[in-house]
């Protein structure tokens, strides 16, 4: 059947095409107070651009909405006309899960207000913030709350597949940290969801990852933390690795909660602050931030320096903000990217061997595995308080592959990660991080991340949006 002259094709919500009069798409976009863009119209080139350009879809529409009523608007519209919804905050999801292809993504970049109420510990934040912005204001203030590791990762991704960062181990998972959201749900209302209002949307929210609604504000508990801390980069070579390994079980075994610390393996950049004849080679390094109290730093990090010489040392004292963005160098947008993690409950002699034999092993000169601490705070809370869940995870275990779009050997890389991976799931906990999950990861991995939360998420769906509109994420299917 041929298309309607007065009408435009568009994804469905099942992925199909369904055709919205153009008078339908003119209407809404007079009825918003930010722009609808079109590819072709300024700014659209930056509207569907995401990090992970191996995950990227383009979409027929984007719209930028400058309040909670055009996120709403959008969403009435899409619902009406079943048209298939994407919404993107940052842009930095490993599965491109940002855009709805050949659908209606709405771009959060307008929506990045910042509000910190000091007295009350508390952060009001849109949902078009990156965590650097975040981390800038409620630093000048001595605060902070829990964000990630990259400052240009957006907080609206991060928080709603639960989050973690440097400070996951003195306050818990980010979403351990949210006090209130503002959402739009299914049926376009803008709901307030809480510990008392709406609060099995509020528990939902805490983790599931975007299936529930459009959140247009953010509301976190801060704490003091900084503004200087302790932190940077340490290094020693690679055929060191039985030691330094040895060294990280041992100081995390130990680690006071006010210590971080993220073990790498990876091959050394080519940066200024590498010495040229370790450009390249392999090494085992350290991402550290102490932000406790640092009259007592020396003695918390004392087993590092009975490594010895390292052929890289950046740690010093430093603001908090360096420190959360001193990675950001490491992720390019643009790049192709393939990880697989699983969270592990300990570094067993095994698990270690493994991941040294896993490194050795890769043709492919970016591919690191990633080894980070967590435990502390977030073991402490009972497994369905928030949907997250993962209460027994204590360490994040994965192997990291990246590579330019050109890559001619790029299948041989995938396969190289995957297999690595099947390694490492040997000594996962069962559970995973719905972020770091896949575009082509099934929904049996989705329900791995939730485990025993996974049918409490799904009756929650039934309620929240029985009609499955929020679906271009790590999708969760409404109960039946």
């Amino acid at each position: 059947m041929a298309m309607r002259n007065d009408a435009e094709e568009i994804a469905g919500l099942d992925g199909g095409p369904v055709e919205v009069g153009r008078r339908d798409i003119e209407a809404l976009a007079a009825r918003l107070d930010g722009p609808l863009l079109r590819a072709g119209d300024d700014g659209w080139d930056e509207a569907v651009l995401i990090w992970n350009a191996m995950a990227a879809t383009i979409p027929a529409l984007v719209i930028q909405p400058a309040s909670a009523r055009d996120v709403a608007e959008a969403v009435k519209f899409a619902a009406r006309h079943r048209v298939r919804l994407g919404i993107k905050g940052g842009g930095h999801n490993i599965g491109g899960t940002a855009m709805a292809a050949r659908g209606l993504t709405l771009d959060m970049s307008r929506l990045r207000r910042i509000t910190v109420h000091r007295d009350a510990r508390r952060v009001d934040v849109g949902p078009g913030c990156r965590l650097g912005d975040v981390d800038r204001t409620t630093q000048a203030h001595g605060l902070a709350t829990v964000l990630g590791f990259v400052s240009e990762v957006g907080v609206a991704g991060l928080t709603l597949g639960g989050g973690f960062g440097y400070l996951t181990r003195r306050f818990g998972w980010t979403v351990d940290n949210l006090e209130d959201v503002e959402i739009v749900t299914a049926d376009a209302a803008v709901r307030i969801a809480n510990r008392t209002e709406h609060p099995e949307l509020f528990w939902a929210v805490r983790g599931g990852g975007g299936n529930f609604g459009a959140v247009t504000r953010f509301t976190f508990r801060l704490h003091e933390v900084g503004p200087t801390v302790y932190g940077g980069l340490i290094a020693w070579p690679f055929e060191r690795a039985e030691d330094v390994l040895a060294t990280y079980r041992s100081l995390t075994a130990e680690a006071p909660r006010e210590l971080a610390v993220w073990l790498m393996l990876l091959r050394a950049p080519a940066a200024p602050f590498v010495p040229g004849a370790w450009r390249g080679r392999r090494v085992c390094a350290m991402s550290v931030c102490y932000s406790g109290d640092l009259a007592g730093v020396d003695d918390v990090l004392a087993p590092l320096r009975a490594l010895g010489t390292p052929v890289v040392d950046l740690r010093r004292r430093q603001p908090y903000v360096d420190v959360q963005s001193s990675l950001d160098a490491t992720e390019p947008k643009g790049r192709h990217y393939h990880w697989r993690t699983e969270y592990v409950a300990g570094l067993s002699d095994a698990l270690l061997s493994t991941c040294r034999e896993l490194f050795a092993g890769f043709s492919n000169a970016d591919a690191q595995v990633g080894v980070l601490h967590l435990g502390g705070a977030l073991n402490e809370r009972d497994e369905a308080d928030g949907a997250v869940g993962n209460r027994d995870a204590r360490f994040a275990c994965g192997v990291l592959g990246m590579w330019r779009p050109d890559e001619p050997n790029a299948a041989a890389f995938r396969a190289e990660v995957d297999a690595a991976w099947g390694r490492l799931q040997a000594f996962g906990t069962g559970g995973n991080y719905v972020n770091f999950q896949l575009a082509a990861d099934g929904s049996a991995r989705t329900a791995d991340a939730y485990r025993n939360n996974y049918e409490r998420l799904r009756r929650a769906k039934a309620v929240y949006d029985p009609d499955n509109l929020f679906r271009v994420n790590r999708n969760i299917p409404p109960a039946s």
